[in-house]
């Protein structure tokens, strides 16, 4: 059963619920899932990874959220090179703020695409100024990304 790994990078807990709600979407597709919701890059590379999805928050002015620092600084500390990686990215903000939007999200994705990873579709951002519950916005688009990445696999 191939894997797939779910990084959450939260402050108040959204995007760790967000994985949680979508958790059952991969265990119908044929995966089995684990959530990390204290990710380090060894959760990363040091097992297979056949899939990887990041929720991840923006806090601050557009930084990442305290618990999904340490995998950052690794990742920028290591430059491990993850040409086998393929993942989707579900980023959370604000868009009050205009300047930071999903900056977390964002600069996740492109440090990822930076080592090689490849992203599969569009990265989907919620704005918690439109959608009051994230999970409302994530569940469609997760049906969707494994239905039109073919990711389906029971």
């Amino acid at each position: 059963m191939p894997k797939l790994k779910i990084f959450v990078g939260t402050m108040y807990g959204g995007a760790l619920d967000v994985a949680e709600q979508v958790q059952p979407l991969f265990e119908d597709a044929g995966y089995e899932v684990e959530i990390f919701d204290q990710p380090t890059l060894a959760d990363l590379t040091d097992t297979p990874t056949d899939l990887a999805l990041f929720c991840v928050s923006t806090t601050g002015s557009g930084d990442v959220p305290g618990n999904m620092v340490p995998f950052v600084r690794e990742l920028d500390a290591r430059s491990p090179g993850l040409t086998e990686l393929r993942y989707g990215m579900i980023a959370l903000g604000d868009g009050s703020y205009v300047d930071s939007f999903c900056g977390a999200g964002r600069s996740l994705d492109e440090r990822l695409q930076g080592q090689g990873a490849t992203r599969l579709g569009e990265r989907l951002e919620i704005d918690a100024m439109e959608t009051f519950m994230a999970d409302d916005a994530a569940i469609p688009w997760v049906e969707e990304w494994i239905a039109t990445q073919q990711l389906k696999v029971a």
